[in-house]
């Protein structure tokens, strides 16, 4: 999917950015995708391996289990604006294999000024923030997705809501906590879709 132009020339912009350690080590940032003035805005944590690799947000295990919930929930990828709290993948290497590391405090502030760009310019309905580093990137380091889940909060003028991240699916311990991981987090897209549809009437 091609950016419009203004956010295409924030991407840009973002490419250059050294504001912090990460992309001495990352292939290259890898930005939001979505159409210009999306309803729904998905916030992740950061690029994995995979994404790291293509340049594109959520195309690994992770981009496979959101992509599936969307569909679950009636959302159409295409239709919904998908970025990451952190631009660069940060990563721990294990023999040939590069291991996700979370991003820290200082990593998660020093990219906040691209996603205020992207939410700037996209002008969501709905904000989704997927997981505790995309809630912190929002409501800082003492935000927790258990003690805010199942409510809508506001950021910059616009509703939240705070659910898990995809990866939290595929993390679960057997096949019983992977379906009641997914089936929740199918429920929260959908509430996300239908308070979008309120506040476009």
């Amino acid at each position: 999917m091609t950016l419009p132009k203004a956010l295409r020339a924030v991407a840009a912009e973002a490419a250059a950015c050294t504001a912090c350690d990460l992309y001495a080590h990352a292939t290259q940032t890898v930005f939001g995708e979505g159409p210009a003035h999306a309803p729904l805005f998905l916030i992740g944590e950061q690029p994995g391996d995979h994404e790291d690799v293509q340049g594109k947000p959520f195309v690994g295990p992770a981009g496979r289990i959101l992509d599936a919930a969307l569909e679950a929930a009636q959302i159409r990828r295409d239709d919904v604006y998908v970025t990451n709290a952190v631009k660069h993948f940060k990563f721990e290497p294990r023999g040939k294999r590069r291991i996700h590391a979370r991003p820290n405090q200082t990593e998660i502030v020093a990219c906040h000024r691209w996603l205020d760009r992207e939410l700037e310019l996209v002008e969501p309905h709905v904000i989704v923030a997927m997981g505790a580093v995309a809630g912190t990137s929002l409501y800082g380091s003492s935000f927790r997705v258990g003690k805010s889940h199942g409510q809508v909060l506001e950021y910059g003028g616009r509703p939240v809501i705070t659910t898990i991240h995809p990866s939290a699916v595929l993390r679960a311990r057997d096949d019983h906590a992977r379906l009641a991981a997914m089936d929740g987090f199918v429920a929260d897209l959908r509430s996300a879709a239908r308070l979008q549809k309120t506040c476009a009437a």
